[in-house]
C-alpha cells in the first residue's frame, strides 16, 4: 500500500505562513505538517509516498531530501532512519487549477496499487491512518459528526457506515447538521476501485467542468451508483484538524501540543471553546439549566431581522433592564458584559478600596490605580462583617468591593449582615460596590438582591453589578448590569461606553426574559440542589478538601502527591477544563482549583475522572 498526498495549492489564506513555503510545510508546534504525515504513514507500516507539489515545490523537495538547513529539522524520514521512498509529481499550473486537477496527474500512480489519499493541511491523530490500513474494508472515507468549525464538503451515512450521499456547500443545509458528516479528506481507496470507478469519473468530470474543481464531487457522483461502495470511517472532531488559516493553526496547535503546553494555550483563550466541542468546560461560570429550549428557539426564529437590524441605544436598554428587576430606568445601566461596567467604574475610584483577597482579578486589575488593600480573611477564605469594618476604619478606605457570593471562595454574607454592614458604610460615607453575580444561586431561603428600588434609594453610597452573562447562561450575548439610587452616575457610566454597546440578540433577549423568569428560578433552584450533590460526592474523594459555596462553583483545595496544575493537566487529557488557581492571588502555594457546577451528567463525569486520578 502507497499514500498520495495533494500539495499543490499556494495557501494564499495563512498569510506569512506560506510566503516562503507550501501548506505542508505550516509548523504546528515547532514540527512542519509533513512530518506529522510521515511519522503517521510510517506507524502504518506505508513507506513510499507520492507528492503532487506545485507551489514552493522546490522548496519542500530540499526539505525531504535532509538538504534543509538545521532551522527546518532537517528532514523526518531521514532522522528516523526507516526506508521511505518519495516520488514528486510536478504541478506548473497550481495557481490556476483545484485538487482535481492536481489528483488528475497522478491517476497513472493512484490505479498502481491500493492508496491511501490525504491532504497537506491536515493535523491528525497517527493512529487514523494505522486503522485505515487494518481496515477489512477495501474503500473508506474518513468523516467526523459536522461541528460549528468545520466547512466544505459533508456526507450522509447509514447504520452500515455505507456513505449514501456527497453534499456540497451548494445544497448544505444547517437544519439538517445532526445527520452531516465531514469528510476529513483522509481516504483509502483500493487499486480495483481507483480503475474501474474513481479514475474514469474523475476523467470525465474534469472533462465536463473544467480543471478548477474538487475531486470530492467526484465522490458525489460515485454515491449514486451501487456498485460503487465507499464505506464512512467515523473519528471524533479532536483527533484532526483542517488548516486554511491563522485561527485554525492557533486551535490545531491547541489540540496536538503537549498536555503543560495545552493546558497554558486553553487558558490564554478566555473562551471560544466551540472551536473544541469534546471540551467539557468546568472552568468558565455558566448556568448549564437556562436558558430553556424554547427561549433558544424563540432567538433563532427572529435571527434575521436582529442579524441586519441596528439595536436600540443606552436610554432602550435601560428600559427593558429596568423591566427585569423592577426598578427605575434612570437607576441601571446595561453593559457589555459586566467587565465593561467594571472597567467604566474603574475611571470613577480614587483613595484607599478594600477588598477581601483572594478576589476575581477583573476588579484589582481594573482598579489597580487606586489604592486596594486586603480584608484579612481565615483559612477557609471567611471573613465576616467586623473584619470589614476593621479594615475600612484601619486604612481610611474610601470604597469597599464585595463580591457575594465571593469568586473564587464561595464565601456568603447572609442578608441580615449585609444590611447592617450597609448602614454602617451609609454612617462612615464609604461607598460599597456589591457584586452579587452569582447570588441567585444561593439556597432557597437564602438569595436576595440589592437591585430594588427601597435600596438603591436608601443607600446612596451603593452600586451594584450583576452579570447576566453568568447567571442567566448567555455568556455569548455579552451582558450586564450596574445598579445606583443615583441617575447622574448611571449617566456618568453611560457615557464611558458606545452608544450601541449591546447588540440586537442581547436587546431582544432583555426585552423577552419576563415569558422565562420561571423557568430561570427553576433552573437557579436545580443548580442549588445539583450543588448539594456534588460537593458532598466530591468531599468523599481522598485528598480534596471542599469549602461551603452558595455559587455555581466550589473551591477545592488539594491534599496529594500532585498540584493544581497536574490535576488540570490530568483532567485536559480526558477533555476536561478546570480552574488552576495557581496564579491567582492567595493561591500561590498551588493547591487550590475551582470547579463549575454544572448539570449531573457532566458533574458524574467529573467526578469520574477525579476519582480515577
Amino acid at each position: 500500500m502507497q499514500a498520495l498526498m495533494l500539495a499543490a495549492g499556494m495557501g494564499r489564506r495563512l498569510g506569512t505562513y506560506t510566503q516562503n513555503a507550501t501548506k505542508c510545510m505550516v509548523p504546528v508546534n515547532g514540527k512542519p505538517l509533513i512530518d506529522y504525515a510521515i511519522k503517521a504513514l510510517q506507524q502504518a507500516g506505508i513507506h513510499r509516498l507520492v507528492i503532487v507539489a506545485g507551489y514552493k515545490r522546490e522548496h519542500l523537495k530540499t526539505y525531504l531530501s535532509g538538504a534543509c538547513p538545521e532551522t527546518c529539522g532537517g528532514g523526518y524520514f531521514k532522522k528516523t532512519g526507516q526506508p521511505f521512498t518519495i516520488t514528486y509529481i510536478d504541478n506548473p499550473d497550481f495557481a490556476s487549477t483545484n485538487n482535481i486537477y492536481s489528483l488528475s496527474l497522478a491517476i497513472q500512480e493512484l490505479t498502481a496499487d491500493d492508496t491511501i489519499l490525504l491532504e497537506s493541511d491536515l493535523i491528525f491523530d497517527t493512529s487514523i491512518i494505522t486503522e485505515l490500513v487494518q481496515s477489512p474494508e477495501k474503500n473508506l472515507a474518513v468523516v467526523s459528526h459536522f461541528e460549528p468549525w468545520m466547512d466544505g464538503t459533508v456526507t450522509l451515512i447509514n447504520e452500515k457506515q455505507d456513505i449514501t450521499a456527497v453534499i456540497d456547500k451548494a445544497n448544505f443545509d444547517w437544519e439538517q447538521t445532526r445527520q452531516y458528516y465531514k469528510t476529513v479528506n483522509i481516504y483509502k481507496f483500493s487499486k480495483e476501485f481507483s480503475r474501474q470507478y474513481y479514475a474514469p469519473f474523475l476523467t470525465a468530470y474534469q472533462t465536463a467542468f473544467g480543471k478548477n474543481e474538487y475531486y470530492e464531487q467526484v465522490l458525489k457522483v460515485l454515491s449514486f451508483l451501487d456498485g460503487a461502495s465507499l464505506k464512512a470511517h467515523p473519528v471524533s472532531g479532536d483527533r484532526w484538524h483542517e488548516i486554511d488559516d491563522c485561527a485554525d493553526l492557533a486551535v490545531a496547535e491547541t489540540k496536538f501540543s503537549p498536555l503543560p503546553r495545552k493546558l497554558e494555550l486553553m487558558q490564554q483563550r478566555y473562551g471560544g471553546y466551540w472551536r473544541f466541542p469534546s471540551l467539557l468546560d468546568f472552568c468558565y461560570l455558566v448556568n448549564p439549566y437556562f436558558p430553556p429550549p424554547q427561549l433558544v428557539r424563540e432567538l433563532q426564529s427572529n435571527a434575521q431581522p436582529l442579524l441586519t437590524q441596528y439595536p436600540s441605544g443606552d436610554a432602550q436598554q435601560s428600559l427593558l433592564a429596568a423591566k427585569i428587576f423592577t426598578i427605575q430606568p434612570e437607576h441601571i445601566a446595561v453593559g457589555n458584559g459586566a467587565a465593561e461596567l467594571i472597567s467604566a467604574l474603574a475611571g470613577h475610584i480614587s483613595g484607599t478600596i478594600a477588598i477581601p483577597y483572594p478576589t476575581f482579578n477583573e476588579y484589582p486589575e481594573r482598579f489597580a490605580h487606586a489604592k486596594p488593600v486586603p480584608v484579612p480573611v481565615s483559612r477557609d477564605f471567611s471573613y465576616t462583617i467586623e473584619d470589614i469594618l476593621n479594615t475600612v476604619t484601619k486604612h481610611d478606605a474610601k470604597t469597599l468591593l464585595l463580591i457575594n457570593p465571593d469568586n473564587p471562595s464561595g464565601h456568603f454574607i447572609a442578608q441580615d449582615q449585609m444590611t447592617a454592614l450597609l448602614d454602617e458604610l451609609k454612617k462612615r460615607a464609604v461607598r460599597i460596590i456589591f457584586d452579587e453575580s452569582f447570588i441567585d444561586f444561593a439556597d432557597p431561603g437564602k438569595k436576595y438582591t440589592l437591585i430594588t428600588e427601597q435600596l438603591l434609594s436608601e443607600y446612596p453610597n451603593l452600586i451594584v453589578v450583576k452579570s447576566i452573562s453568568k447567571s442567566y447562561g448567555v455568556p455569548g450575548l455579552r451582558l450586564g448590569v450596574l445598579a445606583s439610587g443615583n441617575a447622574q452616575y448611571i449617566k456618568t457610566i453611560q457615557k464611558q461606553t458606545a452608544i450601541w454597546n449591546i447588540n440586537s440578540f442581547a436587546e431582544y433577549f432583555l426585552q423577552i426574559y419576563d415569558k422565562y423568569k420561571r423557568h430561570y428560578a427553576a433552573a437557579c433552584e436545580q443548580i442549588a440542589q445539583e450543588r448539594v450533590r456534588f460537593v458532598s460526592e466530591l468531599s468523599k474523594i481522598t485528598g480534596i478538601t471542599v469549602y461551603p459555596s452558595q455559587a455555581n462553583y466550589v473551591l477545592c483545595r488539594l491534599e496529594m502527591n500532585k498540584t493544581a496544575r497536574q490535576i488540570a493537566q490530568l483532567l485536559l487529557r480526558d477533555n476536561i477544563f478546570i480552574k488552576d488557581l495557581s496564579a491567582k492571588k492567595g493561591f500561590e502555594n498551588g493547591q487550590y482549583i475551582r470547579l463549575a457546577v454544572r448539570d449531573a451528567k457532566d458533574n458524574d463525569r467529573l467526578l469520574s475522572a477525579l476519582r480515577a486520578i
